[in-house]
Order: structure tokens, then C-alpha cells, then sequence
């Protein structure tokens, strides 16, 4: 049997297999429009010290798009705040103040959802 090297970015170092293929790179497909979107906005505690942060989930689309709407965000409420695993998260109960800017820029599906 054949040895074929392959990249090793994807994980590949080599097959003994000859028929073997790289997968195929995901295709990129548009994110939904604004109106489209479905966001839940909760308010978390646990596993951040007692401190309360708001987290705007159920965002699909590109993680590009995600992290501007994220920076959009923060900067209209003047926090701080982190996008990551596919969550906005927000510094304090910013809620009611979110609702409404996500809203204002087209969010019509969004709603608050915890606590």
C-alpha cells in the first residue's frame, strides 16, 4: 500500500488508504437576514463570580457577522462584554437596554428569555 502524505493543518499527516480524499471545506453560506433571527436574551449568574452578565444567544449566521453585532453592542451600551461559543455576552443586566437596540436594527424574533 501507497503512503500518501497529506496537510497536516487539517489533521492529516498521511493515509495507507489511495482512494483517500481531504474532506471538502464547508461552503460559506449567507447569514440570515435581521428580521429572520431568532435571539434570546438571559440573564446569567453562575460561574462568574456572583456578578450578573446578559447573554444574547441562538445568533446563526457567520462568526464575522456575530462578533460585529457584538461589537455594534457593547459599544451602544458602553460596557464591556465578549463574544464567544456562539453567545454575546454583556457586562451587568443591560436586558431591557438590548431588547430594545436589537430590535431598533431589525431583531423583530428577539426576546428576553431568562430570569
Amino acid at each position: 500500500m501507497a503512503k500518501s502524505k497529506r496537510d497536516f493543518q487539517n489533521g492529516y499527516v498521511y493515509s495507507t488508504d489511495p482512494d483517500f480524499k481531504m474532506d471538502a471545506p464547508e461552503e460559506d453560506t449567507q447569514t440570515p437576514a435581521a428580521n429572520i433571527q431568532k435571539l434570546r436574551i438571559w440573564l446569567e449568574t453562575k460561574n462568574r463570580g456572583g456578578k450578573a452578565a446578559t447573554v444574547i444567544k441562538g445568533f446563526s449566521g457567520h462568526e464575522a457577522d456575530l462578533k460585529e453585532l457584538g461589537k455594534k453592542l457593547k459599544n451602544f451600551l458602553g460596557t464591556g462584554g465578549a463574544v464567544k461559543d456562539r453567545e454575546i455576552i454583556i457586562q451587568g443586566d443591560q436586558r431591557e437596554k438590548v431588547l430594545g437596540w436589537l430590535i431598533k436594527e431589525g431583531f423583530s424574533g428577539t426576546k428576553i428569555a431568562g430570569k
